[in-house]
């Protein structure tokens, strides 16, 4: 943890945002050495951030002795580098425990997952998400999804809390974060509040959040394909819209229409791809299941037809 704004290091770096896997060995356990190569390799790759034991590192599957494990492993590895965020989920109380963790463990912010099962009302969520802000000196990035979808005044009201420093959109509703980003640009204009594209594969709709201001985004590929995540990043940032059309009708909408032929291929594939690059980070735990060999096999030549089309550019 350095004593640098957190909202600033996520901005300093320009780059995908590193969600890496969590690596377990033969046995299921964690495989704490296979963790920290794939964090190692994502931070010299050019990772602007670590985000470890998040949603596609199976936060919903470890206990908090792993999760602090993991954590531990993910700032040691970094070094002060870039920022490490931690999940934090389930309801308030656990919620505030797997903070407290995160915190003992070096962490530099959380990203708090959407509360487990429930689907509360907008007080009930500005309740939990408050609460979780007040547990531990950490900042917060609130995550949209699933059963925490947010109306524009709860937005208000979370970016007004102090250590609530930034919105995560899962939902993917462009008509409804506008509204969001005008709300809050209207109602809190001294606040310098962070949005962030998290839908599964970011990279599809990135023109499309940018178009609305929305600049950074956390890159699944990244965990296994970083050259290829960087190449699509770079040529957004720069406005080369052939690169980016190229590499997403090549590479980007097949790889989302592979992810949507099986459940949890969000998790389970890009783990698949991390094998494929040659660290053994194991299989997912259950209740997720391994993508079928088929598509395993199709990843592959995804990722040779990826990289050949970053060939064009040379």
């Amino acid at each position: 943890m350095t004593s640098d704004p957190l909202a600033a290091r996520l901005t300093r770096i320009k780059g995908p945002l590193f969600f890496p896997v969590t690596a377990y060995g033969p046995d299921g356990g964690l495989d704490l050495e296979a963790f920290r190569a794939h964090v190692r390799k994502g931070v010299d790759a050019g990772a602007a951030a670590v985000f470890a034991c998040c949603g596609t590192g199976e936060f919903h599957a470890l206990t908090p002795e792993e999760f602090r494990d993991c954590v531990v492993v993910a700032v040691e590895e970094t070094a002060g580098q870039v920022p490490v965020l931690a999940g934090a989920g389930y309801g308030t109380a656990l919620a505030e425990r797997y903070a407290r963790i995160a915190e003992e463990a070096g962490a530099d912010g959380l990203l708090a997952m959407p509360p487990y099962l429930v689907v509360a009302d907008q007080a009930g969520l500005l309740n939990h998400y408050t609460r979780l802000a007040a547990a531990t000196s950490l900042d917060v990035i609130v995550y949209q999804r699933d059963n925490a979808i947010f109306s524009p005044r709860t937005v208000v009201e979370l970016a007004g809390v102090e250590k609530i420093i930034g919105l995560k959109d899962g939902h993917g509703d462009l008509d409804l974060m506008q509204r969001i980003v005008s709300a809050v640009r209207r109602e809190l204009p001294e606040r310098d509040f962070l949005y962030f594209n998290g839908l599964p594969t970011a990279e599809l709709t990135g023109p499309a959040y940018r178009g609305i201001g929305i600049t950074l985004y956390s890159s699944a590929v990244f965990a296994f394909a970083p050259d290829i995540a960087l190449a699509f990043y770079r040529a957004l940032d720069r406005g080369d819209d052939k690169t980016v059309d190229r590499l997403l009708d090549g590479f980007f909408v097949p790889l989302v229409e592979l992810r949507n032929e099986g459940r949890g291929y969000a998790v389970s594939l890009v783990k698949a791809g991390v094998r494929l690059e040659g660290l053994d980070v194991g299989e997912v735990r259950p209740p997720l299941t391994e993508p079928a060999d088929r598509h395993v096999k199709a990843l592959a030549a995804l990722i040779e037809q990826g990289r050949a089309l970053l060939e064009d550019d040379e």
